[in-house]
């Protein structure tokens, strides 16, 4: 196998990678990224802890996403994937809050943040579209994988550098580049069907 080969195989790791990196700039888990960091100031254990939050809430969205694929017609299937990864454009558009009066758990930041962002990510854009890279490829691993990455990258330098870079980050390009991703997601899903 020769090295493009190789990096085609993990076709389902690199999009993941960039459609959650993308998506989760301006997203509300990367605002409670920035509370948890400026609350407990310790950057590493919350890092660990959205590491072990973002594992936990993917695998069960990328299985869930397979099992979905298996009970549904590939023509349905692709049907359903392309108008959510659509869905998942115009939502990314909208900017999302955490309201202030957002309660911490008052445990270290390892649990709090593993707790929080875990419980944050349920129903979150982010988790969708793991769902959605669960049922169109077949390689779990990447999928999960991919979007742990995507989430660490964009939410550990929040963590690291605090409000000083939040404040920094051009969220309404972001959630544009974002939406765009997820359209071309949802067309290619359309115009290709869900096999990878």
């Amino acid at each position: 196998m020769n090295m493009s080969q190789f990096l085609f195989d993990l076709s389902a790791l690199w999009i993941s990678t960039g459609a959650v990196a993308v998506a989760e700039i301006g997203d509300k888990t990367q605002l409670l990224a920035l509370l948890l960091a400026a609350r407990f100031q310790k950057p590493w254990p919350i890092v660990f802890g959205i590491v072990l939050a973002t594992v936990l809430n993917h695998a069960l969205a990328a299985w869930l996403g397979q099992w979905l694929s298996a009970w549904l017609t590939p023509e349905i299937l692709r049907w359903v994937v392309a108008a959510s990864f659509i869905a998942i454009a115009l939502w990314t558009l909208k900017p999302d809050t955490l309201e202030e009066d957002t309660k911490l758990p008052a445990r270290g930041a390892f649990i709090a943040t593993t707790i929080a962002f875990f419980l944050a990510e349920i129903g979150d854009k982010t988790q969708v579209a793991t769902v959605l890279l669960g049922a169109k490829y077949d390689t779990l691993w990447q999928v999960v994988t991919g979007t742990t990455l995507g989430m660490l990258l964009a939410n550990v330098p929040v963590v690291l550098l605090g409000s000083h870079f939040a404040q920094r980050l051009p969220l309404k390009a972001a959630r544009f580049t974002a939406a765009l991703l997820f359209l071309g997601l949802g067309l290619w899903v359309a115009l290709r069907g869900v096999s990878s």
